[in-house]
């Protein structure tokens, strides 16, 4: 079928502008096409390294706590080979543990600084923070431990942390604060529970 002037004329023009863009039509196409591929690459990627590190994670947590060389093995395993996924903070916190109760301190704050720096879970992070500071309070370095203490947190730590704030403000000699302290982590704590009282017994040998 002929076709008329004005068909025939648009099919130039799109002839012409083809002939002028085309090259840079299928540029973006194909670049477009990559990015798609290779972020459903990169999404298979992820969930392969997040499935391997939660077996390891498995093993670790199927570990004798007893068992250091074990758990160091597995926990820097994962770490090193996984370290973006929510199991290597994981890992850092029961390795931090293992060593603290094999008496080695040093690489228990090494741990756990680790965990609190590269934890993708608030959670994780919060408990590695409240962690970091009570290892830092019983190194003596409070200053650091009521940096930590005051830091942003996860809310449901929030008596956690201001317990352990009077616990740092006791041991510098800053009885008025830590009463405040206390008295707070009182309030957050769920009442009437083990911890609430242990608190209370603390705020109290304060005396008024």
């Amino acid at each position: 079928m002929a076709l008329d002037l004005e068909e025939q004329d648009q099919i130039d023009a799109l002839k012409t502008w083809w002939k002028t863009n085309g090259n840079k039509v299928l540029i973006i196409a194909g670049l477009i096409i990559a990015g798609i591929v290779g972020y459903q690459g990169w999404q298979q990627y992820r969930a392969q390294q997040s499935a391997e590190a939660s077996a390891r994670f498995m093993e670790l947590g199927d570990t004798s706590p007893g068992d250091v060389k074990t758990i160091q093995t597995i926990s820097g395993e994962i770490i090193e080979k996984y370290p973006s996924t929510p199991y290597a903070a994981r890992a850092a916190l029961l390795a931090a543990k293992a060593n603290y109760s094999a008496g080695d301190v040093d690489s228990a704050v090494s741990q756990t600084e680790w965990a609190y720096k590269n934890a993708t879970e608030e959670s994780v992070k919060s408990l590695a923070q409240l962690q970091l500071a009570a290892l830092k309070f019983e190194q003596k370095k409070y200053d650091e431990a009521l940096k930590l203490v005051n830091d942003k947190h996860e809310a449901s730590f929030d008596a956690l942390f201001a317990d352990l704030k009077g616990d740092i403000l006791v041991a510098k000699g800053n009885k008025t604060e830590a009463k405040v302290a206390y008295e707070d982590a009182v309030k957050k704590f769920e009442f009437g529970s083990r911890y609430a009282r242990y608190t209370q017994h603390k705020l109290e040998a304060l005396g008024e």
